[in-house]
């Protein structure tokens, strides 16, 4: 028996989810139904909401449907604790699980975050069968015997109440601060755009940029730690670190700070970024470029900025060709022959200041964001699991407030590409 179910407080019992949840599998007939993603964070969402690439089946017929308080389940990321209650009529992966009550026992909410608590996954992590973690798998048997708390209907309203409570505040705060790092990058993007119309000077970017890429010579006993690029100018995000033995069969090159970096396969969609020292000694596939600005030429914060705005896109988008859906992969070549707007190096260096200003904002507000989502996580796993009782709180009224979506972080469905860089 896991020990969150120790020390519940008496008037809570333990269910197997058998009893009060079976296993369906009903398919749809015309595929029309909104699709649905299943995330550890974001429990399930249409996946219109979802800021990833898709690769979209020809049809969508014979998919697994389900419907508002279905139990959904991504078999093979249960581990991670990816499944979560459904308040949508929509379909899922034929591979997904799904359960639907045939007893009224749980407030839909309360078992939906319940069910993404730590304590949890390491009981799913327990129960899954497989080689290795990306060969795990939950199967229904192991899955619906699972014992899972259940406290009285009425507290479990007061929970949810609380919890929605507490999460508005903490969402008040992360969107007032990415309020602020929206309003940074506006002005950025209105000082570069107007210095680009006012500016002359035209270069082609391969008399602007130095390219860097130290290629490594592979240990395959030692770990490396991969970038990738998210799109929309979000950043670097760090991959798993990995063995040299399972880099697989692309060339790598060492990362180094202060360039830019741009995803060959998703430059159209704005994936560039700037690296920092988090960056050093990390390392990225062939898939990418690097490149520095020459220094009394051209700011390297500059052309992070000038590629945020329209006309940078738009060479972005000119120089990244492909007809199969989202296969766009970028011609570098292409772009380095291509002719870049350049104001003085004054008016650069002062762009060049707000661009460092709104980075380090930028990563005040994550670290922010992170130490919420710790405390959040906590919170929850506290209320729902009996360690912390609220039924005594008053509640007052306040402003119900969503946080805004940003699903970095998620794990993806097995369709899915790594949130705009690959």
């Amino acid at each position: 028996m896991m020990a969150v179910h120790e020390g519940l407080p008496p008037r809570w019992e333990l269910r197997r989810l058998k009893y009060s949840y079976r296993e369906v599998d009903n398919r749809s007939q015309t595929g029309d139904e909104e699709m649905l993603s299943v995330s550890h964070i974001t429990g399930v969402t249409p996946r219109s909401q979802k800021n990833v690439n898709m690769f979209m089946a020809e049809s969508n017929i014979g998919l697994k449907t389900c419907h508002p308080n279905d139990i959904v389940v991504n078999t093979m990321w249960a581990w991670m604790a990816a499944m979560g209650v459904s308040n949508y009529n929509g379909i899922v992966s034929p591979s997904y699980g799904v359960y639907r009550p045939y007893r009224d026992v749980y407030n839909p909410e309360y078992l939906d975050l319940l069910l993404r608590t730590e304590e949890y996954r390491t009981e799913y992590m327990r129960r899954s069968t497989g080689i290795n973690s990306s060969r795990l798998r939950l199967y229904p048997d192991q899955f619906l015997s699972i014992s899972v708390i259940l406290p009285p209907h009425n507290e479990q309203d007061k929970i949810v109440q609380f919890l929605n409570w507490k999460a508005s505040g903490i969402n008040r705060l992360i969107n007032a601060k990415k309020k602020q790092i929206a309003l940074l990058q506006e002005e950025i993007d209105v000082l570069v755009s107007h210095s680009i119309t006012m500016s002359q000077n035209k270069k082609r970017m391969k008399y602007t940029v130095d390219i860097i890429r130290n290629w490594i010579n592979r240990n395959n006993s030692y770990v490396y730690s991969p970038v990738g690029v998210l799109n929309r100018g979000r950043g670097v995000f760090h991959k798993e670190k990995i063995l040299g033995s399972d880099l697989g069969s692309s060339d790598f090159f060492k990362v180094e700070p202060n360039a830019l970096i741009l995803s060959g396969q998703f430059a159209w969609e704005g994936a560039v970024a700037f690296t920092t020292e988090k960056e050093r000694d990390c390392i990225a596939s062939h898939r990418y470029y690097t490149v520095r600005g020459i220094n009394n030429v051209c700011e390297t914060e500059y052309l992070w900025a000038f590629f945020q705005t329209k006309y940078g896109d738009l060479l972005l988008n000119r120089c990244s060709h492909g007809a199969a859906g989202r296969n766009k992969p970028l011609n570098f070549n292409e772009l380095l022959n291509e002719y870049l707007p350049l104001p003085s190096i004054k008016i650069q260096s002062e762009i060049a200041k707000q661009v460092r200003l709104y980075m380090k904002y930028r990563e005040v507000v994550k670290r922010f964001e992170v130490l919420a989502s710790e405390y959040r996580t906590r919170l929850i796993s506290d209320v729902v699991t009996g360690k912390m009782d609220v039924q005594s709180v008053i509640i007052p009224d306040y402003e119900a407030v969503n946080e805004v979506a940003d699903t970095t972080n998620d794990v993806l469905d097995e369709t899915e590409g790594e949130n705009g860089a690959n």
